[in-house]
């Protein structure tokens, strides 16, 4: 797996017990067994070096199909990582300032209204004071929301227009921002973080900037050059449907117990299939585990890959320390919605969380480790303490349902004896 990564080594030559690392196989494995989990796929790598890859369970319950090395998964939010390091290139050959206003660019975003009272069919609004700037799109702290939170008047308005966990058919990029333009701010940009589509903006800033589409651009500047072979926007012409896995839902109200903890949603999973109008910078890529992990590498890697090099160390280094206000974490400065991360003793960057407090989060952590999850359950992080990724597919809607992340750092860090 992945080209850069050392196949095949021995956990021991890296600090690694391997009899305490099967122990995180197990724990995950249980979820599968108690039907809380169809299948999972993990790894776990350590200076370079590929020392675990755990698959257990199924990719397609109702077909009997195993999850195999090769399964492709909806990664959904773990598109943003992506956006965000292809705006950071741009950045990085001066094409804007983390400051200036998106409506350079985007100039339906030119003079947003800020909700301040009142429902959402008589929504009281106020103009908005800061500009929405590149920077707030990166960190979620435009007032931009997303729909399926259902915690906010705005969330109804995104709904209403069609906006909650999809978008309003044969949209495309240019369309959905100008509809999201013309709702109210959740709050006066700057202020405040909220989860929400800004990365989908700022996949629609990439677009404006380069003059290419999003997904030429992931495949011309990024994919290729790291080998990420299997990736894309919903799958291509070809590729074998059979291979990317099926789409649960977690039942409402359900313990667990023996395949009473999920069922197969077709409406959500047909939408993967093929090439969408809209190429979601926020969500919209399919991928394998072998492709991702060289992503994951490359950032591990402070933006080198073996053959070039895709953004400097110090750039990385920025995205990927904590920008709200004060050092403040997402539980004290955020709202808490539907993340997908712990929010107490994290922090937020441009593009990724990270552990600011490890007590605080209360997970044995290295402080500083970064990293995100996606709708179905995946999740990805870099430790650059321990110089350790780990990455964790499956397809389980939503991410909440279970303690995935915390069960993969603690499971993970037990298993470091050196």
């Amino acid at each position: 797996m992945g080209s850069d990564l050392k196949i095949g080594t021995d956990p021991a030559e890296v600090g690694f017990d391997a009899a305490r690392l099967e122990r995180l196989d197990r724990r995950l494995a249980r979820w599968v067994d108690d039907g809380q989990l169809p299948g999972f796929l993990v790894t776990v790598a350590r200076h370079g070096s590929l020392v675990h890859v755990g698959r257990y369970g199924l990719r397609d319950v109702e077909n009997g199909l195993p999850v195999e090395e090769d399964t492709r998964w909806r990664i959904y939010s773990m598109t943003k990582p992506v956006t965000s390091v292809a705006a950071m290139m741009l950045y990085e050959e001066g094409a804007f300032q983390l400051s200036d206003p998106i409506a350079t660019w985007l100039p339906e975003f030119a003079e947003p209204r800020v909700y301040v009272a009142g429902s959402a069919m008589k929504p009281v609004t106020v103009p908005s004071i800061e500009p929405i700037r590149v920077r707030h799109v990166l960190s979620h702290m435009s007032g931009l929301t997303y729909g399926f939170h259902h915690a906010h008047p705005v969330d109804a308005m995104y709904r209403a227009a069609g906006h909650e966990w999809s978008t309003p058919p044969g949209a495309d990029s240019a369309e959905v921002c100008r509809q999201w333009a013309s709702m109210p701010l959740v709050f006066q940009p700057g202020t405040d973080w909220n989860y929400g589509v800004s990365t989908d903006v700022l996949g629609r800033l990439v677009e404006v900037i380069s003059g290419q589409p999003l997904d030429e651009f992931f495949q011309q500047r990024i994919f290729a050059p790291l080998g990420m072979t299997d990736t894309s926007f919903g799958l291509r012409a070809g590729d074998d449907v059979e291979s990317l896995a099926r789409l649960y839902l977690a039942t409402p109200g359900q313990p667990g117990g023996p395949s009473s903890g999920m069922f197969f949603s077709e409406a959500f999973d047909a939408v993967a299939h093929s090439k969408p109008a809209f190429l979601s910078g926020g969500g919209g890529l399919v991928s394998t585990a072998e492709d991702y992990l060289r992503f994951v590498e490359l950032l591990r890697r402070g933006g080198s890959y073996d053959g070039g090099r895709l953004l400097g160390p110090r750039t990385i280094a920025h995205m990927v320390r904590n920008h709200l206000p004060g050092n403040a974490d997402l539980e004290t400065f955020g709202r808490p919605l539907y993340a997908e991360t712990p929010l107490r003793g994290v922090g937020f960057g441009l593009g990724f969380s990270m552990v600011i407090d490890p007590a605080r989060y209360g997970v044995v952590a290295s402080l500083g480790d970064y990293g995100w999850g996606g709708a179905a359950s995946t999740a990805f992080y870099v430790d650059p303490v321990e110089d350790v990724t780990v990455s964790f597919y499956t397809q389980l809607l939503p991410s909440s349902t279970l303690p995935i992340r915390n069960h993969l750092r603690q499971l993970v860090n037990q298993a470091l004896v050196d």
